[in-house]
């Protein structure tokens, strides 16, 4: 048996690990001999930005571009954006009905009773999962009645009227392109970069695009809804349709199946759990995103919560997030649960015995309808029966931060003048050629010239744009937020893989803080610590420590079962367990949780700049405020060129990482 590696032969391996740090650190170093342009790009945003166009005018291109589509008539008859009207009031007409159906009503019909509601979402949770989703379902529209003395009824039946049109569209446009893409190799190589691009591009940026080809208001916030939601529903068929085994598709030939039958009587069937998975992911961006297409004109809670939060009006606030939170929840339980469940057998006897969920829905139906003809009451709570705490609310936050004024004072204190702003002015004085040199360093040193290359443009693009700057305070504030989310969430995983009630535990709070719509975490962070970096990064944190916390418990406790036993043979301490066999082998593991965190942290810092931030998401919404849609786009593929080159540098070695320990081919 070999003996441990001798220092002498470690020493090369470490230095050639430190190699792409040697270049780097000497540009830095040699910083005052650099030529100026090298160090900050020409034209680049030092503050106000106003009309700079950057050393290559990206900006200036993308907005003739849209003046094009906006102006050209193709064949002297129509131009894009006239199409892109047609589409938006296409939308009208299934907006139009599910609004109709929840709040405004049909003419002398009115909308559906906040009863019938209650009882048929009752009755749907009984059905999927038993009576605790029931009581979720109907205690979430329950809230939704009772507490609705400022209107919170009314707005959660909008949100829920655009979320109604939203989900089947983006859920019909992604199954449609991932089919395409799964049976057709060109197309997914067409489609696989667009993903990457849309899912890692802020969301901010959908916003002004939309605005320019499709107008304000509900339909334009549906269709940015819809833009959105729909990658991961391609992403999930794609994925679906390709694992089916090679049995299944052989048992479809045998019994004759011509390509249509193939697909919707053998594929998809085969493909349910991804393609309802897909469809929960689906639901939930779609409500993440109804939250923020307020910014344009789209009515409901996000609207009014964003109001709430730009006046400091915490307690109203409070309120209207917990609404927001319960129908997440809700959703997300109600689509998880139709992801599990399975067919059943009819049972005989009569109608009720056979059917006995849809006797009941009829029972509500017609229950509801009958009451509401009795009393006003029914179909909507009088302002006299409902109830606000948002009073209450504010004593308790004005007590909460009177008390810890001085604790939480001085923390925020010490972390911006002793760590934030230090890092910040560290990053700062990073020059930009240092930085992509560093970049091309580490994606040769991982995957040779085609990753060193791709990271490198994908840096070149973000300092040609005039953006570098801002950029960098961006760069600056994912990083203070990966590595304390880094510093919680790690030793967090390593607690919970330990016992499987702790992992069941954690992993249950990562599922519930997950669904919450993202502005949700600046509630607290502008009530302990008030507008600042530390506010922003304590939402980051918040945030984005769920996928390093999920990640690192399913490497610790997806270690291969001979790997342990081998280690219990050989005679290993729980201690030495951990630091010499499974923290190495759930390495990869962690490592794409890293990579999810960080995407986390740079979607949330494009939120964070709500409270004030300076850097990429102030130029987004400055240029969402002057409806700049050049510079959003520019600003959006900035950000999304930040997510894209740790992604492809930390999946390339979590990758190498997996081949070296023997997990992949």
């Amino acid at each position: 048996m070999a003996g441990p590696v001798p220092a002498t032969e470690q020493m090369p391996s470490r230095l050639n690990m430190m190699a792409p740090m040697i270049p780097f650190a000497l540009l830095w170093l040699f910083k005052p001999l650099l030529p100026s342009w090298a160090i900050v790009p020409p034209k680049s945003c030092l503050g106000g930005c106003g009309t700079i166009e950057g050393l290559i005018p990206f900006v200036d291109w993308v907005n003739a571009g849209i003046q094009f589509l906006r102006s050209y008539e193709i064949f002297g008859l129509f131009t894009f954006r006239d199409i892109t009207r047609s589409i938006a009031r296409g939308i009208d007409v299934p907006l139009d009905f599910t609004e109709a159906l929840l709040y405004k009503g049909f003419g002398a019909v009115g909308p559906m009773p906040w009863v019938m509601i209650v009882g048929l979402m009752i009755v749907f949770g009984l059905y999927l999962r038993g009576w605790r989703l029931a009581l979720l379902g109907g205690g979430t529209f329950f809230y939704l009645s009772l507490f609705s003395l400022r209107g919170i009824w009314e707005l959660s039946m909008k949100t829920l009227s655009a979320i109604a049109v939203s989900v089947p569209l983006a859920a019909i446009i992604g199954l449609l392109i991932g089919i395409a893409a799964a049976k057709r190799q060109r197309i997914a190589m067409v489609v696989a970069p667009m993903l990457n691009i849309l899912q890692s591009l802020p969301h901010f940026s959908y916003l002004i695009i939309v605005a320019i080809f499709f107008g304000v208001g509900a339909k334009a916030g549906v269709i940015a809804t819809v833009i959105f939601a729909f990658p991961p529903m391609t992403r999930l068929t794609m994925l679906g349709l390709r694992e089916i085994s090679s049995e299944v598709r052989e048992a479809g030939i045998m019994a004759g199946c011509t390509r249509w039958q193939m697909l919707y009587k053998v594929e998809i069937p085969s493909a349910r759990s991804a393609l309802m998975l897909g469809v929960n992911q689906v639901i939930m961006q779609c409500l993440a995103m109804v939250v923020i297409a307020s910014f344009i004109g789209q009515p409901g809670l996000g609207h009014d919560l964003l109001t709430r939060l730009q006046n400091l009006r915490l307690g109203q606030a409070f309120e209207i997030g917990v609404a927001v939170v319960l129908i997440a929840v809700t959703l997300d339980r109600f689509s998880q649960a139709l992801v599990e469940k399975e067919p059943e057998r009819i049972k005989d006897g009569p109608l009720w015995v056979r059917h006995p969920y849809l006797c009941a829905i009829a029972l509500i139906i017609v229950g509801s309808i009958g009451l509401a003809s009795l009393t006003e009451a029914a179909v909507q709570l009088p302002k006299e029966y409902t109830v606000s705490i948002s009073s209450y609310l504010d004593a308790m936050i004005k007590f909460i931060t009177t008390s810890l004024f001085t604790p939480l004072g001085i923390l925020r204190d010490f972390l911006l003048v002793y760590v934030f702003m230090p890092t910040k002015a560290t990053f700062q004085s990073m020059p930009w050629v240092a930085v992509m040199t560093l970049i091309g360093c580490v994606g040769w040193k991982l995957g040779r010239w085609k990753l060193a290359l791709t990271v490198m443009a994908f840096v070149f693009f973000i300092a040609a744009s005039g953006y570098w700057v801002r950029a960098v305070i961006t760069l600056y504030m994912v990083f203070v937020a990966l590595c304390i989310c880094a510093a919680i969430g790690i030793p967090l995983g390593i607690w919970a893989a330990k016992k499987d009630r702790r992992t069941k535990f954690v992993l249950g709070l990562c599922d519930t803080f997950q669904t919450f719509p993202s502005f949700i975490y600046l509630l607290p962070a502008v009530m302990l610590f008030q507008i600042s970096d530390v506010s922003a990064i304590f939402a980051i944190v918040v945030y984005a420590t769920i996928p390093i916390t999920r990640y690192t418990i399913f490497g610790l406790r997806n270690i291969p079962s001979q790997i342990v036993e081998a280690a219990l043979t050989s005679g290993c301490t729980e201690r030495q367990m951990l630091w010499k066999v499974r923290m190495p082998m759930a390495f990869p593991e962690m490592l794409l949780g890293l990579n999810q965190t960080l995407m986390f942290a740079l979607f949330m810092v494009m939120i964070a700049g709500f409270i004030g931030t300076v850097d990429l998401s102030q130029e987004i919404f400055r240029a969402l405020s002057f409806n700049d849609g050049g510079k959003g786009l520019v600003i959006g593929l900035c950000v999304s060129l930040i997510g894209l080159t740790a992604d492809r540098l930390l999946v390339e070695w979590s990758n190498q990482q997996k081949k070296r320990l023997g997990f992949a081919n």
